[in-house]
């Protein structure tokens, strides 16, 4: 098996019997790029290696892991939160790929079926794991959003109970139900 280092992949030039190995690890400019493109504060380590390996004549799997140490802002106090991605990626590229159309589309059950290219850009495969695999919502150890209450000044402020008018309902019924019918309490 072969090695790669760089980042693009024209599959014309790969060996078609046998998987090509890559180990694809972006330097400190590299990440600090990601990081802007990606929107978040940085990418301490960051490593993508796997095997692209031929499927029958014409198709190409992509099998590897990225594992990375990216720092976001908490949703809550803005602080920094360092969190650790390990995941596994596996992309099918396929020359019988069709394209869907139309103003309604359903997800396909195999999301990891792609078009065959020309050529596979590792670096973009890596960003986008990286993109999907990020917390959308990362929060600080002990960080909560409590309750939070907007309104116009001089208003009153509508609480979480005024916007479930029948919450009370329930208990009314429970206690209608719990009155003993023979003492009429």
């Amino acid at each position: 098996m072969a090695e790669q280092t760089r980042s693009h992949l024209r599959l014309a030039d790969l060996a078609n019997r046998k998987p090509t190995t890559f180990d694809l690890v972006p330097d400190t400019k590299q990440r600090a790029r990601i990081a802007e493109e990606l929107g978040i504060l940085g990418i301490k380590k960051l490593r993508f290696t796997g095997e692209i390996a031929p499927t029958g004549k014409q198709d190409w799997t992509l099998t590897a892991h990225l594992g990375a140490t990216v720092s976001q802002s908490c949703v809550v106090t803005l602080d920094p939160v360092t969190t650790r991605i390990d995941e596994d990626v596996t992309r099918n590229y396929t020359a019988d790929y069709v394209e869907m159309s139309g103003t309604e589309i359903e997800m396909p059950e195999d999301d990891t079926i792609e078009p065959l290219p020309e050529t596979i850009d590792l670096a973009v495969v890596m960003s986008e794991a990286l993109a999907l695999a990020l917390p959308a919502f990362p929060r600080a150890e002990g960080a909560s959003v409590g309750q939070v209450v907007h309104t116009e000044p001089g208003k009153e402020p509508m609480t979480d109970d005024d916007a479930k008018p029948f919450a009370g309902l329930g208990a009314l019924r429970d206690a209608l139900q719990k009155k003993d019918p023979e003492d009429g309490s």
